[in-house]
């Protein structure tokens, strides 16, 4: 059964900002929630996928991935995972607690449970040519890793966490509250240990009781042949290390490109402007044509008229998607002489004598064109 649009999923448009989205999705959540329709399959269902359709939306990320590729571009299974990703169901119930204010009971502790690490992004430039033809690069970034002094525990070497007093370890504490829709649980994080359920009394002098450094890392990257400017290509698992033994997140590579000095890029095509003499243009030429895989020969007609544009198949980009390979377009432009010598200037006179009032197609065209406009 193939999945719902996820804005259908909320009714909102797909212009909708980010306060319709969650204003949308608490009125579905509120209408479906579990706890006020324990026996309702069908609300069940709703509510899950209008929390799947939420944690796409109110990230600005996932959601520029879901309008440009739609559930594939956000499919968990492509990050070789179920669930939601980025910490999956208990995220999502997480922001509806926070939504309404405590909200009902989950009947299951929201923070305790392993949660995926962060996800990273890292911008990588590359030349006009290593886009077209792919290029290995090494990709340097930082992300947190385990405090090696302390083995990530954040307590000094020969001391350990001791259980908070005030949650008795769970990191939350709950309490009852009277409202319109009757008696609700509500869970805070517990104020004093930070939501950790332990208290560090001696904090470990590297990491200062964070239980991780920042630390420099490299990796060699192959980005493939035909990206473009701002491609992304996904690393699963490079991201930041999750908590409670939680999966890292991802580290997204942002592609730059290069402008450069003769070619430009629309889609998988090239263009390249190519200035030729008046005698070239009027007399046919073989041309030398630069392409991204060296020169070639252009065999290009007499009369030929500046602004033509020529066409070289099978001489643009790769598609990364494997649909293929562009085409190169040459647009000629007719260079005219701001300077000329004597004899320049004597034969160029013998030129326009020998034409007389020969009128060539163009001209008579644009004299109609003129006269029609004064009549």
């Amino acid at each position: 059964m193939s999945k719902r649009d996820y804005y259908e999923v909320l009714g909102v448009d797909k212009n909708a900002d980010e306060k319709e989205i969650k204003k949308a999705y608490r009125k579905m959540a509120m209408k479906h929630h579990p706890d006020r329709n324990p026996d309702s399959k069908e609300s069940e269902e709703k509510f899950r996928e209008a929390s799947e359709a939420y944690e796409i939306l109110s990230s600005a990320e996932k959601r520029q991935r879901y309008d440009q590729f739609g559930h594939a571009g956000v499919d968990p299974r492509a990050a070789g995972g179920g669930g939601f990703s980025g910490g999956g169901f208990d995220d999502i119930f997480s922001d509806i607690f926070d939504m309404f204010g405590g909200g009902f009971s989950s009947g299951r502790s929201r923070r305790q449970g392993p949660r995926k690490g962060a996800d990273i992004q890292q911008q990588v430039t590359v030349t006009f040519e290593e886009a077209a033809f792919g290029v290995e690069k090494e990709i340097k970034f930082y992300r947190q890793e385990n405090c090696k002094t302390c083995d990530g525990s954040g307590a000094k070497p020969g001391t350990d966490a001791k259980k908070c007093s005030e949650c008795n370890g769970t990191g939350e504490v709950k309490y009852a509250q009277n409202t319109p829709l009757g008696q609700i649980v509500n869970v805070r994080t517990c104020n004093k240990c930070g939501g950790e359920g332990k208290i560090i009394e001696e904090k470990c002098n590297t990491c200062h009781g964070n239980g991780k450094v920042q630390k420099e890392k490299k990796i060699n990257v192959k980005i493939p042949a035909g990206v473009d400017n701002e491609s992304v290509i996904p690393l699963r698992g490079y991201g930041e290390p999750g908590t409670k033994g939680g999966p890292h997140g991802d580290l997204y590579i942002v592609i730059r490109v290069k402008s450069h000095n003769l070619f430009k890029r629309e889609g998988d095509n090239v263009i390249c402007e190519m200035p030729i003499t008046f005698a070239q243009a009027a007399l046919g030429d073989d041309l030398e044509v630069p392409t991204l895989e060296g020169k070639v020969k252009y065999k290009m007609p007499e009369g030929t008229q500046s602004g033509t544009v020529f066409r070289l198949k099978n001489k643009g980009i790769v598609n990364p998607h494997g649909y293929g390979k562009g085409d190169q377009y040459i647009r000629v432009t007719v260079e005219v002489p701001k300077k000329l010598s004597t004899k320049q200037k004597d034969l160029l006179k013998e030129f326009a004598k020998e034409s007389g009032e020969e009128v060539h197609e163009q001209r008579k065209s644009f004299i109609d064109k003129v006269k029609d406009m004064l009549t």
